[in-house]
């Protein structure tokens, strides 16, 4: 069998419903659940019965969305699915942390919920909004950008996929030059311009939580958006820096598939990992775990090839 991963979803896959068959289905998502809803009550509503607009809130999104991410991973443990390495997607990096064992899951949970007041705080003082160039590559991406004053690329998804954030009136300007390019500039369901200076103080703040946050050595191999490869010693410094520089996705999955990894299975909400795995890696095998049917499938598949 080859190397298993984990890739934990990020931001914008939210949708409201989304854990609920994990819950119902397994006991250990079960009691996570209650005892992240005993923190933060509502957040079980948010999930399963809101609305999609009070769900987008990024101080919502963010807990309800880390939940979401743990289950399927929790219930491929179960089953026998073992990862040896691990990378999240911007807030997918939170599960992350938490599956690798940097973090309990409720202590995950916490961090979360302050990681996303900060942010939501932040986005809600901004008006800024986030798109995704395709069809370009990076480089002209980059270049329309430095037309204007406040727009950054910052997620390097995958070849002719970067997402910039930038000022809402700018980012209707740069959609109208990057479609003049010949490509096309798709909005995020996102409340906020993330992975840029826009949150250059936000990142101050949640830099004084995590000082004030104990990590244990992970257990498997984590990967950072930051820089793109494993995580040192100090998971601190790396963190801190996330939510203000750009996510380096693509380099991520490449370095991964360099160590090694040739199996990634995004858990989480929907399949967006999934399709920029298969285009960073075409020859790589990857999986959709976003229900307990899926699992079941997954690991019958896996276990049976090991």
């Amino acid at each position: 069998m080859g190397k298993i991963t984990f890739v934990f979803s990020g931001q914008g896959a939210q949708h409201v419903g989304m854990g609920k068959d994990f819950y119902e289905g397994n006991a250990s998502v079960r009691a996570l659940f209650d005892a992240a809803e005993a923190k933060r009550a509502g957040t079980l509503a948010q999930m399963f019965e809101g609305d999609e607009a009070e769900l987008r809130k990024t101080e919502n999104t963010q807990p309800c969305l880390y939940l979401a991410d743990l289950a399927p991973a929790i219930v491929l443990k179960e089953m026998g699915v073992c990862a040896e390495g691990v990378a999240g997607f911007s807030l997918g990096e939170m599960p992350a942390l938490a599956f690798s064992g940097a973090l309990s899951p409720i202590d995950g949970f916490e961090l979360t919920v302050r990681r996303g007041e900060i942010m939501g705080e932040a986005a809600s003082t901004q008006n800024a909004a986030m798109v995704a160039a395709v069809k370009l590559d990076n480089e002209v991406v980059e270049e329309v950008c430095r037309e204007f004053t406040a727009v950054y690329p910052v997620n390097y998804n995958c070849h002719g996929q970067l997402v910039v954030s930038g000022e809402k009136d700018q980012i209707t300007e740069f959609s109208a030059k990057i479609k003049e390019r010949g490509g096309m500039a798709l909005p995020l369901k996102v409340s906020g311009g993330f992975h840029s200076p826009f949150m250059d103080e936000a990142a101050k703040k949640f830099a004084s939580v995590l000082e004030n946050t104990t990590f244990s050595a992970p257990t498997v191999a984590i990967y950072a958006n930051r820089t793109g490869k494993q995580y040192g010693e100090d998971i601190v410094s790396v963190l801190r820096e996330q939510m203000n520089h750009p996510v380096l996705w693509e380099n991520t999955i490449k370095q991964m598939a360099a160590d090694g990894f040739d199996i990634f299975i995004e858990t989480g909400v929907g399949n967006v990992l999934t399709k920029l795995i298969t285009k960073i890696l075409p020859g790589a095998r990857v999986y959709t775990a976003d229900s307990m049917e899926a699992c079941e499938k997954i690991a019958k598949e896996v276990l049976q090839n090991a």
